[in-house]
């Protein structure tokens, strides 16, 4: 099965590519795997505090997960894995894709504002060349309506 690849984090434009990998997913007959990233220097404390600072940072990833998830199972009939990784995003977002054969494309959030399409669009647009999958960019400004058009 083919799966979307798509990246849960705080972004607004977030919330359109997860719309577009679940109507994309459900309308083809593929998977959603959703990836969210701790990123490692949030724990460079004393042992102790900063697993209990992982462990809870695992618990809202979960919680924000399960938004999503449910919206998907409930509307687009896609039960959507989560896969939780600790390191720098880009670099485990190239690492998931080169391990796991059955994700055939990458979802990103594209932020409409003046400041850019975001880190993550940026950084793994350069490295398009070389992922052995293509890249799908959705305008976080899209409405309901056009991705519905769109998938």
């Amino acid at each position: 099965m083919r799966k979307f690849l798509v990246v849960l984090d705080d972004s607004r434009e977030c919330l359109n590519a997860m719309r577009f990998a679940a109507m994309r997913a459900a309308n083809t007959g593929g998977g959603v795997e959703i990836l969210s990233i701790i990123p490692a220097d949030e724990f460079n404390h004393w042992i102790g505090v900063g697993e209990v600072m992982r462990e809870e940072a695992r618990e809202r990833i979960h919680a924000h997960f399960e938004v999503f998830a449910k919206w998907m199972r409930d509307k687009q009939g896609v039960d959507p894995e989560l896969v939780i990784r600790e390191g720098e995003a880009v670099t485990e977002i190239i690492a998931l894709v080169q391990e796991d054969p059955e994700i055939g494309v990458l979802v990103l959030g594209a932020n409409s504002g003046k400041k850019g399409p975001g880190p993550l669009v940026t950084q793994l647009t350069k490295n398009a060349g070389s992922l052995p999958i293509p890249i799908t960019i959705v305008p976080g400004e899209l409405s309901k309506e056009r991705l519905e058009a769109i998938t």
